[in-house]
């Protein structure tokens, strides 16, 4: 299985607290309480190494369509005002990212990165309403050819801690391009032209680079 390079650090900390389990087991005289520290570390070991997991995928790129940026389930559809940067009404569509869901996120379109900031903020549960306003957060604006700007935001969760983008203003970006991760379950807003025509309604499960969520006029 690869792993993202994102996940380093906190892979080789929980292969460490995997180890010490075991050394902890092969101490403990009862066959129970080893089999509990065995278990545990090996449970633990697994759900970080699924969670840090990088498929890999087949990308068709196709300027047309606006490709979901990440993995997960969306949560909201409706037209609101864009406050930070596009300034004008947009159509949202937000995709919530469970702890078992791939965390890449990529690019959902062909552009040049216009805007690129990182809000601070809170740590609401993600599916809730409000956190796309007041939770920490990472914004970036891609402008396509044509001149429309679409824009992706990341947004941390109640459990996710860390937005990580690796993208900055004046990057070129293709949808086959990853603009960053999100640890342990979150969500992504996308703030599309509301004449945006979608393929997807709420409740309907995405994989990220590869469906399509809607088509550009």
């Amino acid at each position: 299985m690869r792993l993202h390079p994102a996940g380093r650090g906190t892979i080789l900390v929980f292969v460490a607290i995997f180890i010490l389990f075991n050394i902890a087991a092969y101490f403990t005289p009862c066959i129970y309480g080893s089999a509990f520290f065995c278990l545990t570390g090996f449970v633990l070991l697994i759900l970080i190494l699924q969670f840090f997991r990088y498929p890999k995928r087949s990308i068709t790129v196709n300027e047309k369509h606006i490709i979901s940026p990440a993995d997960g389930k969306i949560c909201v559809i409706e037209e609101v005002e864009e406050p930070l940067y596009l300034k004008k009404k947009c159509l949202k569509v937000s995709i919530f990212m469970s702890p078992f869901n791939v965390h890449i996120n990529w690019a959902p379109v062909n552009g040049v990165i216009t805007y690129s900031e990182h809000k601070k903020g809170k740590f609401l549960a993600a599916f809730k309403d409000k956190a796309a306003d007041e939770n920490e957060r990472y914004c970036t604006t891609i402008k396509m050819t044509d001149g429309r700007e679409i824009m992706a935001n990341q947004v941390a969760g109640a459990m996710a801690r860390r937005i990580l983008n690796c993208k900055k203003v004046g990057d070129e970006v293709t949808q086959e391009s990853e603009i960053g991760f999100i640890r342990l379950g979150s969500r992504v807003d996308l703030y599309l032209p509301t004449d945006t025509k979608l393929n997807v309604k709420l409740g309907d499960k995405v994989t990220g680079s590869q469906t399509v969520i809607g088509k550009l006029s």
